[in-house]
């Protein structure tokens, strides 16, 4: 099989869907690679790298042209114009909160699957999870910043000094974000606290973290009373395929602390606060009801080299599973990788995807 990979165009999107280690594999099993000009120069993966590997360097068109396009982030309307009927396109989608694109992939015939609803014989999400992980860990690292004075913030150290309490940190949600954030916010020592209505959940972060973080359910009640008196409050819910429930609106945010700090990592699907609005690494906050939102919607973006390489450890046995079976044969034989199909054949094909957007069956119905 032709496989594509494009340079990303998102503002400050240095990764790339294929790393030239994940390139070595795939042409050594027999299949063709095209790789964009520069797709990965940013990050120290130059086009004589890619062609040690045994790629060819190509333009732009070309790379979109092959069979199947393996890139990292959803499709710019331009990117989906260029896709053609049959194709294959495998990369995070986040569709539920994109209808243009997703109508233009049912239009252009496209075969699309998405990394995020992809799922593995337990029901986790493996190809979301390297990019969750970094994204909680950063959500930490750019809440601390966001907070300081000269950012807008309250001015608060979280984790405080002797004789001054630590700042408050409020992770919403318990998942692989929510936990990876825990970890980062507990080894600055903050007073940390993690929402999540799953109480099995709960009881796993409790022995997880041994009393450094408190738990509590994501009732509304215990939601508004700890983002009150939080000074960073991480958005981290997740909803496979789903847009993501709004858990604090307006009126929460006009209680909370001037000069508290959002920072909604779940922003791809349409944030977890109804204040939300994506943002790019170019300008990354704004303030609203005098509280700073950090929503950037590619935030692994920042640290590319660090998130390609994890993402093409996860990525790479599906894309050699497509290649060496063709999409229909993969699928088949992984209910789990079946899931991850998005569009095909002018129609969406993931339920949640489906009731996200109001599509049922083909455009033309």
């Amino acid at each position: 099989m032709r496989i594509g990979v494009p340079k990303e165009t998102k503002v400050h999107e240095y990764r790339v869907g294929l790393s030239p280690a994940s390139v070595g594999e795939l042409t050594a099993q027999g299949h063709e690679v095209w790789v964009e000009a520069q797709a990965g120069t940013s990050i120290g993966f130059d086009n004589d790298d890619y062609r040690s590997a045994g790629a060819q360097i190509v333009d732009q068109a070309a790379a979109f042209a092959a069979e199947m396009v393996v890139k990292v982030k959803e499709p710019s309307l331009e990117e989906c114009a260029q896709l053609q009927q049959d194709q294959i396109l495998f990369t995070y989608l986040h569709l539920a909160a994109a209808q243009p694109q997703a109508r233009l992939l049912m239009e252009r015939g496209v075969t699309a699957i998405a990394y995020e609803t992809v799922e593995d014989a337990a029901g986790r999400l493996p190809l979301l999870s390297p990019m969750s992980e970094v994204a909680g860990r950063m959500s930490i690292q750019v809440g601390a910043y966001a907070l300081q004075k000269a950012a807008g913030g309250r001015g608060t150290l979280l984790g405080g000094v002797p004789g001054v309490a630590p700042g408050k940190v409020v992770i919403l949600g318990g998942g692989m974000a929510g936990t990876n954030a825990a970890y980062m916010a507990v080894g600055m020592h903050a007073d940390v606290t993690i929402l999540d209505k799953s109480v099995d959940r709960l009881r796993a972060l409790s022995t997880e973290f041994g009393g450094r973080a408190k738990v509590l359910m994501a009732s509304r009640a215990n939601i508004a009373q700890a983002v009150r008196t939080a000074d960073l409050v991480v958005g981290a819910v997740l909803v496979p395929g789903a847009s993501a429930p709004k858990l604090v609106d307006r009126q929460l945010l006009s209680e909370m602390l001037p000069g508290s700090v959002l920072v909604d990592i779940s922003i791809d699907q349409g944030g977890t606060f109804e204040s939300s609005r994506p943002t790019s690494h170019d300008q990354p906050t704004y303030i609203e009801q005098g509280v700073v939102h950090y929503c950037v919607t590619n935030m692994p973006g920042a640290v590319a080299r660090t998130a390609t390489e994890a993402l093409n450890n996860v990525t790479l046995p599906y894309v050699l599973a497509i290649a060496d079976k063709g999409w229909r044969s993969a699928l088949d034989d992984d209910p789990g990788f079946a899931k991850g199909l998005n569009v095909s054949a002018g129609c969406i094909c993931h339920p949640e995807v489906a009731k996200a957007l109001g599509i049922t069956g083909p455009l033309a119905a």
